[in-house]
């Protein structure tokens, strides 16, 4: 695939780093704010996703994306489930136990441990959903051969 023209390759340059600078900030505010993890995941693969589809791409370059954002993925997965496990180490033997202070209510530096569990699953949702959608093209490629 070469991709599209230069003139949607440029509006897509500048709109893509703005949509991944939202989705963070939906992570990011989503415990104050509707949105959070999930959400925001899904906004940060969006763009993601657009920038693959407009500059295309071929067939070993995208199995080398898939197996990178594989690792994030993991990784991702596995800082979740130690800050929820860490709760029987710091808290009162509770699972997802929220052992951090909580802060102020209304300012972004509050909710214990909320925002990281945030931060973490969207990494983990824009990693899965950017690996579905490479999984998709690779097997469209591998089909055409």
């Amino acid at each position: 695939m070469k991709g599209m023209t230069i003139i949607v390759k440029k509006t897509t340059q500048l709109i893509a780093g703005m949509v991944f600078m939202y989705g963070i900030y939906v992570i990011v505010h989503g415990h104050l704010t509707p949105g959070g993890g999930f959400a925001g995941g899904v906004i940060m693969a969006g763009s993601l996703i657009l920038i693959t589809l407009v500059n295309g791409g071929d067939f070993l370059k995208l199995i080398k994306e898939e197996s990178g954002t594989t690792i994030i993925e993991s990784l991702a997965t596995i800082l979740v489930i130690t800050i929820a496990v860490s709760g029987f180490l710091f808290g009162t033997k509770i699972f997802f136990n929220n052992f951090l202070p909580k802060g102020i209510v209304g300012h972004l530096i509050s909710a214990g441990v909320l925002p990281l569990y945030n931060i973490f699953v969207g990494t983990e949702v824009a990693a899965s959903i950017f690996i579905i959608f490479l999984s998709l093209i690779i097997f469209k490629e591998e089909s055409k051969e």
